[in-house]
């Protein structure tokens, strides 16, 4: 089994469009999507969901009433401003309460309380589901709205892939992961067999292609790179190809703008499926480039 794992340094160079074309050319691998904080790869290829399950990826703090006497010292502890008082009784008595939003899960709280009426608890961030799509099998995810841990769930979202790949005899997953350097990407890339970069010919696409490049060098995975959208600005995309054939990196061809990819989107299609024009062309060369890349 191999894992590609398609990245960018930004957001909206066209990560994830390029991956539901991947998928409906791969014929039968299993998807990943972790690009868990902004999720829209179900967007186009339109999951059938068969299970769903909670991500909980850390835990938060709850007052236990019968063990409280509002000594208050927690309220003066938490720099997070998430304990505050409410209104007990008439005489203006008040009991601490724990907002779940503001609370960070740090746990000081509860080390400051002289009488255990802080526990620590398991808090669900989100939900992950196993769906079936017209591609393959896919595994995606949603965090709820201000909750983090998003490495973790990329985590366990890449594993689940694994095992379906595994267990069905699939030999691929295609795994759209997130932009940026950040922790959810490191969780993406590390252990993968292959890591495709798509940038767009702007400077700031250029100076992040910079980055990521960095950051799969450090972890030594093979890394090639994709320049999408390469004709609204031919000179960058030249500097581009040039830069990245100076850190190691082989360029594996450019793909075109093209407004059918965004009239596939709203047709809840991949571009390869809604036109066969030079665009479509230009990914399937891209597809072969990156198939003999992994081998």
């Amino acid at each position: 089994m191999k894992e590609i794992v398609i990245i960018s340094g930004k957001g909206g160079t066209g990560k994830t469009s390029l991956v539901a074309s991947f998928a409906t050319l791969a014929k039968g691998a299993v998807l990943a999507d972790c690009d868990v904080d902004a999720a829209d790869l179900h967007l186009v290829i339109e999951p059938e969901t068969v299970s769903v399950h909670d991500f909980s990826g850390g835990k938060k703090a709850q007052i236990i009433q019968d063990a409280c006497t509002s000594c208050g010292k927690c309220v003066e502890a938490c720099r997070f401003d998430a304990i505050s008082y409410i209104p007990k009784d008439t005489s203006g008595a008040g009991i601490p309460t724990i907002n779940s939003i503001f609370c960070e899960g740090c746990g000081v709280c509860r080390r400051v309380c002289e009488f255990d009426a802080i526990s620590m608890e398991p808090w669900v961030n989100g939900k992950w589901y196993v769906s079936n799509t017209r591609c393959g099998p896919m595994v995606h995810a949603r965090l709820g709205m201000a909750e983090g841990n998003s490495g973790k769930l990329v985590s366990l979202i890449r594993q689940e892939a694994g095992k379906i790949a595994k267990q069905d005899g699939h030999e691929l997953v295609i795994v759209d992961g997130s932009p940026g350097i950040g922790c959810p990407v490191i969780a993406s890339i590390t252990g993968a067999d292959l890591v495709v970069v798509v940038t767009e010919p702007t400077l700031s696409g250029q100076h992040d292609l910079g980055r990521v490049a960095e950051l799969t060098s450090h972890f030594g995975i093979p890394t090639i790179v994709c320049v999408n959208k390469w004709d609204i600005n031919p000179d960058i995309t030249a500097k581009i190809e040039q830069g990245a054939s100076e850190k190691g990196l082989r360029s594996v061809g450019r793909v075109r703008y093209d407004a059918n990819i965004t009239k596939a989107q709203i047709a809840k299609k991949s571009v390869v499926e809604y036109s066969s024009g030079g665009v479509t062309q230009d990914i399937k060369s891209v597809w072969t480039e990156i198939t003999d890349a992994v081998g």
